[in-house]
């Protein structure tokens, strides 16, 4: 699946149980969560910024640095074939997508792979507890928004989140990469998998096309 079709949900049905990501889990209702620190769930996980403090000192650079290093890298004829597809079906973290979306393992060998992407980026790094992981843009939106790290201005390190009709909302989403910079024009440039004819590339896109950024907490910027 190509260009303006890629990651949204695929054949994997529709199903109620939302899962953790890695130590760091969502919360599904604001009033029961970590993040904002509310109900009882607050008191007992650590945030973001305590779990970032013990990861790798990575920064958006590097993040930056290692997705684009992997321009070039496309699909096969079938839409699969990548590693990222790959590991993202050997992750412990797709068990977990699959039982909040139903479905099989082996329909994520030739899945629109944009959010996999993403979320190999983080897992190489040692950093997927605060950037969290999943196969389903939108989901993976609502993570950082559950986190309290959502918002509209497009920082390098970013995780950019598109909706092609312009729509700010989540549930609109359709498609992922990571923002190299904010060129000051109303556009952006950024790294993004699945895009074109299914491949790696860099892009430079609109701004009106941006639902909305997700901010990994970076261990590098933490203050020492």
């Amino acid at each position: 699946m190509h260009a303006l079709t890629t990651c949204l949900r695929t054949a994997l049905a529709g199903g109620v149980l939302a899962s953790a990501v890695a130590i760091a889990p969502p919360a599904a209702q604001a009033a029961d969560n970590p993040a904002a620190g509310k109900g009882p769930a607050a008191a007992a996980a650590p945030s973001l910024t305590e779990i970032a403090a013990r990861l790798p000192k990575v920064g958006p650079q590097d993040v930056i640095k290692l997705a684009a290093s992997q321009v070039g890298i496309s699909e096969d004829a079938d839409g699969g074939g990548t590693k990222f597809q790959e590991w993202y079906m050997t992750s412990p973290r797709a068990r977990e997508t699959l039982a909040r979306d139903g479905g099989a393992l082996e329909e994520y060998e030739n899945a629109p792979w944009c959010d996999m992407f993403v979320s190999w980026v983080g897992q190489q790094l040692g950093i997927q507890p605060v950037m969290g992981s999943d196969a389903y843009t939108v989901e993976h939106a609502r993570w950082f928004a559950d986190h309290g790290r959502w918002g509209r201005t497009p920082k390098p390190g970013a995780v950019v989140f598109f909706s092609w009709s312009g729509s700010k909302k989540i549930d609109d989403i359709q498609h992922v990469g990571f923002v190299v910079r904010d060129n000051g024009n109303g556009t952006i440039r950024t790294v993004e998998g699945n895009t074109g004819n299914g491949a790696v590339e860099a892009r430079t896109r609109p701004t009106w096309q941006v639902a909305g950024y997700g901010y990994p907490v970076y261990p590098a910027e933490l203050a020492s």
